[in-house]
């Protein structure tokens, strides 16, 4: 499965990104620049890695939701191409309406960098599907504007449709998401959104690999 990362000034978790999906998948994602407006008919895979996309100013990811790229992104996601949006990429997805919600500013009002844990929601997606339901598993986080919020209604209707996929264990959440909500999938399941960076750990170099399974659900390695 061919994967590839878009790229944008200010991110800074790019070449983490990058390392990660090569190390997993053998070969070297391809890149797409902010300016481009069409993504390789074979890419099976995009991902929007962290950071902070032109210094954060609006709002977290607002202008890089504008940007060429996420019009390629779009039509890529509605022909059911998989998505993931990690940290600032999780904040870009919503800012381009790829998935409800919205992320607020820390209930700390403070940038939070530390592990958490995350308990997996719902193991039956694209991306969880290498986990077991309700398990528990380490991931660290780095942000100051991850926490999710959701009107009544729209929250509902995600967690009614199984689109909650990880949640911060109830000790652990770091900025006050509602329901602990730390990753959100779309109503079709190809699109996923969260603030927890699984691409820091990805092997015993870094101290754990519980972030691992989810890149080889989305490429593919794991059996559906």
């Amino acid at each position: 499965m061919k994967a590839a990362v878009v790229l944008l000034p200010g991110l800074n978790r790019d070449r983490d990104m990058i390392a990660a999906l090569t190390k997993i998948s053998g070969q070297a994602p391809q890149t797409v620049w902010q300016t481009e407006s069409a993504i390789d008919d074979d890419v099976d895979l995009i991902v929007i890695p962290g950071g902070f996309s032109y210094g954060d100013y609006l709002r977290c990811g607002a202008i890089a939701a504008r940007m060429p790229v996420m019009q390629a992104v779009r039509e890529k996601a509605e022909r059911g191409t998989r998505v993931i949006g990690v940290c600032n990429g999780f904040q870009i997805l919503l800012e381009a309406g790829l998935l409800p919600g919205a992320l607020m500013r820390n209930a700390s009002l403070k940038f939070v960098c530390r592990e958490v844990r995350l308990e997996v929601a719902n193991a039956d997606t694209a991306f969880t599907r290498g986990y077991s339901q309700g398990q528990i598993i380490r991931c660290p986080v780095a942000h100051h504007d991850g926490n999710y919020f959701a009107e009544a209604d729209t929250l509902k209707r995600i967690e009614d449709g199984g689109q909650v996929a990880f949640r911060y264990t109830a000790e652990t959440n770091p900025n006050g998401s509602v329901n602990n909500i730390a990753g959100i999938v779309n109503e079709a399941g190809n699109v996923l959104g969260m603030m927890p960076h699984p691409e820091n750990l990805i092997e015993s170099a870094h101290g754990g690999a519980d972030g691992r399974a989810l890149f080889e659900a989305a490429l593919g390695l794991v059996d559906a």
